[in-house]
């Protein structure tokens, strides 16, 4: 699955770029959306991210592209790999900025694991 979204002023820190917080969240919201859209049936929460490395500062302005794709199923959890690649509006090639990968897990009411419902 692919997502786009446009870094704009709100999304920038005390140098002008990217906030990396910013773009943890929308990794973790694009992980959660891609996993709730096969297990609707399940509660869902974000258990692991696995490095956070940034490989290039980000400006305002940028096309930001998720790749989003399920690497591993098991019983109770999901992981899924997230690729984030930064476009500039001056038509230069998209840049691979950041990689990491999800596992997010199913629970019940009570927060305790349950198994996956659905494909």
């Amino acid at each position: 699955m692919d997502t786009f979204t446009m870094v704009r002023s709100e999304h920038l820190n005390h140098y002008g770029k990217l906030f990396g917080g910013q773009l943890l969240k929308w990794v973790d919201e694009f992980s959660w959306l891609a996993a709730k859209r096969e297990y609707k049936k399940n509660n869902l929460v974000t258990r692991a991210m696995e490095n956070i490395e940034f490989h290039h500062m980000v400006p305002n302005g940028a096309i930001l592209r998720f790749h989003l794709e399920k690497i591993k199923r098991g019983t109770t959890s999901l992981v899924y790999s997230v690729d984030v690649y930064s476009e500039d509006l001056a038509g230069n090639p998209e840049k691979h900025i950041f990689s990491n990968r999800v596992t997010l897990v199913a629970v019940d009411e009570h927060g305790k694991k349950t198994p996956l419902i659905g494909e």
